[in-house]
């Protein structure tokens, strides 16, 4: 299995994402553009500072990142060739409430991607999905979604940055510092050439971002209840701690909760800084919110 250090080349991926369906959006925006930079803080941070100035959609990858963040400013460091670490700009239409779900969408667009057939035939990753925004590999983290907004208002049009990372190798240093499994693409037994991934990713993202503007997340529910890691299992919600809820985790509803059966009822939970843990897990407090949340 080879060791990953092919670097991150702009010019390339955007040639790659030319042929890709997905990778022109919609007509009413400019073609995806695509920057790569080798180091910065985070993504997410730099392109919600130039949302308001950017002429259309724009891909932001880097090989290295020093102050990602995840959910509650989570952290998340990527060295280069381990990691893939990018954020997309979005320009979306509607008023900020039709965002809710959209990180279930992205998750979705993520994993059908990985888990698809590469173009060069290799088989695709057996990506899961776990509520509201992890991607999973046989129950270890493989990557997360982090989603920001910028220049938003109640009523009129809003730019989105979407943020993902994802584990490509594995790297020991890291995986030592966590309380929960780490998967990495090599793991799986992929060999994987980083800018062609990152063009299928996007024009994936792409086609889903679109699709999620026009018609929000109703396309969607069942094909992440299809992807559901924890599909019937028994979960906790548990916040800073302090278990919420407790029972058998079944599908999203139309708005994006994830529906848990108590025995007592079926109690809807909304995305918010709160975790899901499969009730039979023994890690510590806080163990998922750690310091592999991604970006």
């Amino acid at each position: 299995m080879r060791r990953m250090t092919d670097s991150l080349n702009a010019a390339r991926i955007a040639g790659l994402l030319s042929g890709l369906p997905g990778g022109a959006p919609a007509e009413a925006c400019p073609a995806l553009a695509v920057e790569v930079t080798a180091e910065t803080g985070s993504t997410n941070a730099d392109l919600r500072e130039r949302a308001g100035t950017l002429p259309g959609p724009l891909l932001l990858a880097a090989e290295r990142q020093t102050a990602g963040r995840g959910r509650a400013g989570r952290s998340w460091l990527a060295d280069p060739g381990d990691s893939l670490c990018f954020s997309l700009a979005w320009p979306f239409a509607g008023p900020l409430h039709r965002l809710t779900g959209l990180s279930l969408a992205v998750g979705v667009a993520l994993a059908e991607c990985l888990r698809a057939s590469r173009p060069d035939g290799q088989t695709g990753t057996p990506v899961m999905l776990k509520w509201p925004n992890d991607l999973l590999v046989d129950g270890a983290k493989l990557g997360g979604i982090l989603i920001e907004t910028a220049g938003a208002t109640a009523q009129a049009g809003v730019w989105v940055v979407v943020g993902v990372g994802l584990n490509v190798r594995a790297n020991a240093a890291r995986n030592a510092a966590l309380d929960q499994p780490a998967a990495a693409l090599v793991e799986a037994g992929s060999a994987i050439d980083r800018n062609a991934l990152l063009a299928q990713l996007a024009a994936s993202l792409s086609q889903a971002l679109d699709c999620f503007d026009r018609d929000g997340l109703a396309p969607f529910v069942a094909r992440w209840d299809a992807l559901h890691a924890h599909a019937g299992q028994v979960v906790s919600i548990v916040e800073q701690g302090r278990t919420l809820h407790q029972g058998a985790a079944l599908g999203i509803d139309p708005g994006g909760c994830l529906q848990l059966d108590t025995g007592a009822g079926i109690v809807k939970v909304a995305a918010g800084d709160v975790s899901l843990r499969a009730a039979s897990a023994s890690r510590r407090p806080d163990a998922s919110e750690g310091s592999h949340a991604l970006h």
